[in-house]
């Protein structure tokens, strides 16, 4: 089986590659059989097709997803700047 740090890196690049995730924010950890996604996206589909790319790039893995659904939305009200 490959390094823990080699699979880590494989699976970086299959989630920033995935036309379905394309995120380069998204840390990725591997230690034995699990694999931990934790960062911050912009919509809980985002979330789960992380799960999935994942998924399919290692099937033996156990996945924990600590991602959190953070909205990029557009700030309210008005900024005061004294």
């Amino acid at each position: 089986m490959e390094s823990e740090q080699y699979l880590a890196a494989n699976l970086r690049r299959a989630v920033a590659e995935d036309p379905r995730t394309a995120e380069l924010g998204v840390r990725v950890t591997v230690r034995g059989d699990h694999v931990m996604l934790s960062g911050d996206v912009a919509c809980a589909d985002r979330r789960r097709a992380l799960e999935e790319v994942l998924h399919e790039a290692a099937p033996q893995l156990t996945i924990f997803n600590d991602v959190r659904v953070t909205p990029a939305g557009e700030p309210e009200g008005e900024e005061d700047l004294r």
